[in-house]
């Protein structure tokens, strides 16, 4: 699942994945993939971090509470590269880190090494 406030890179990340064979959903924050994932689960969550409503780290943390997502791999996508925030997602339960901009075979070659 993708999910990020900004329409181009929901489409970016879906377009990269499909290309490489993976099956895609979006939701525009954490509130709209809380609400999606609730009826069904994904093998990986890739969210931003800054977003209206709820933002990556609180949509980690909520994840993380569900038995379904206890393992599932969360990567957070985002501009931010500082120490702090990493640390915060860490500690929320995010799997990885990736900044924006970043380069679609960045973007797989962490896939692949998180779903193994």
């Amino acid at each position: 699942m993708s999910v990020d406030d900004s329409p181009s890179i929901r489409q970016l990340v879906c377009m990269t994945l499909e290309g490489a064979g993976y099956r895609t959903m979006t939701a525009v924050d954490g509130k709209d993939a809380l609400d999606k994932l609730s009826a069904t689960t994904v093998d990986m969550v890739i969210a931003d971090l800054n977003m209206p409503n709820m933002d990556g780290i609180e949509l980690t943390r909520q994840l993380r509470t569900k038995t379904a997502f206890r393992f599932t791999p969360i990567i957070l996508l985002t501009t931010e590269s500082q120490a702090e925030k990493k640390q915060q997602g860490k500690e929320a339960g995010a799997t990885g880190w990736i900044v924006k901009p970043f380069q679609q075979d960045q973007l797989l070659a962490v896939i692949r090494k998180v779903l193994g």
